[in-house]
């Protein structure tokens, strides 16, 4: 059983900064991609950032600059430092990994349960 923990979502004014944490629980044998999403009502789940097992980062044009991406391999979490957050920021935030459970095994999907950012202006 994997389980992702999500924390640090919250309501914040504009120019202010959050960083969100995911844990990954469970018996695993590797984390490849790490990947938050954000989601409006009624609107479809955008990546926002992606880190790969090799530290590589990638970036949505929205959120280039503002925010930034980084794991911690010995502790199985993803982290999400965002700073000069902006109201349309406001989304709930899913964490998104791609696990394996053994040298030949293939990756697996997990989704965090979401946290929510509202940024007020």
């Amino acid at each position: 059983q994997v389980q992702l923990v999500e924390s640090g979502g919250g309501l914040v004014q504009a120019g202010e900064s959050l960083t969100l944490s995911c844990v990954v629980n469970g018996r695993i044998f590797s984390i490849n991609s790490m990947n938050w999403y954000r989601q409006g009502p009624g609107k479809q789940r955008q990546l926002v950032a992606t880190i790969t097992n090799g530290g590589n980062e990638y970036y949505a044009d929205s959120v280039k600059g503002r925010f930034t991406i980084s794991r911690d391999n010995a502790k199985n979490t993803v982290y999400l430092q965002m700073n000069s957050l902006k109201p349309e920021d406001t989304d709930v935030y899913y964490c998104n990994v791609g696990v394996r459970f053994g040298h030949f095994s293939g990756d697996y999907d997990y989704w965090g349960q979401g946290t929510q950012v509202t940024v007020s202006s």
